[in-house]
C-alpha cells in the first residue's frame, strides 16, 4: 500500500478538484495543498530575480505538448489526458506554467516538487512533479511556495516503493514575477 500511496493522493486530488468543478457555487475555490509525489534528484540553480524565459523554453523548437498556449479548456483535457494515458507522453518534451508548490513526504525523507497546471477558473487544478536536473538544494534554489514558474522538459516515470510515478524532467526554472 505504501508504494501507492501518492499515486493514490495524486487521484483523490483529481477527484476532489473535479468535483469542485462540477458545484457551480465553488467555481472560485481556493487550491488545496498539492500532498507528496516522488522525487529523485537534488535539483538545480534558480535565478530567482529571473522574469524572461530563457534556453530553450524561449524557443519552443521540440516541444511536443505546449501548455502555455492552450485555451483552459483544452489545458484541462491535455492535462486530464496525460493522468489518465500517462505512457503515451513517455518521451515527450511538456512544457507548462503555474504556481510551485514543493512537499516533504515522510515514509522517503525526500522533497517532491510541483508545479501546478490551472484552468481558467482555477478549479481543476492538477499537480505534476518536476526533477531539476544538476545539484541544486531545497530550499535554498528554490522558488517561493506559489511562485508562478514555467518549465519544459521530457515526461518520463521512475519506480519508488515498488510504484510507478510519472514527473517532468526540466533543466531549468524561469521565474516570472
Amino acid at each position: 500500500m505504501g508504494k501507492y500511496l501518492p499515486v493514490l493522493v495524486l487521484m483523490c486530488l483529481l477527484c476532489a478538484f473535479s468535483a469542485s468543478c462540477s458545484d457551480k457555487e465553488a467555481s472560485q475555490s481556493e487550491s488545496n495543498d498539492p500532498k507528496p509525489q516522488e522525487n529523485l534528484a537534488a535539483f538545480g540553480d534558480v535565478d530567482k530575480g529571473n522574469t524572461k524565459p530563457q534556453g530553450n523554453l524561449k524557443a519552443n523548437e521540440g516541444i511536443d505538448v505546449d501548455l502555455t498556449v492552450l485555451s483552459s479548456t483544452m489545458v484541462y483535457a491535455e492535462v486530464y489526458n496525460m493522468m489518465a494515458n500517462p505512457d503515451d507522453y513517455v518521451g515527450k518534451t511538456i512544457k507548462m506554467n503555474g504556481p510551485y508548490y514543493a512537499s516533504y513526504f515522510d515514509q522517503t525523507g525526500l522533497y517532491y516538487h510541483y508545479i501546478i497546471i490551472e484552468d481558467a477558473t482555477a478549479c481543476c487544478q492538477q499537480g505534476l512533479e518536476f526533477i531539476w536536473n544538476g545539484d541544486h538544494s531545497y530550499p535554498d534554489d528554490y522558488p517561493e511556495e506559489q511562485t508562478k514558474i514555467e518549465v519544459a522538459g521530457i515526461f518520463g516515470s521512475y519506480d519508488e516503493l515498488d510504484r510507478i510515478y510519472y514527473y517532468l524532467s526540466v533543466d531549468e526554472i524561469n521565474i516570472f514575477n
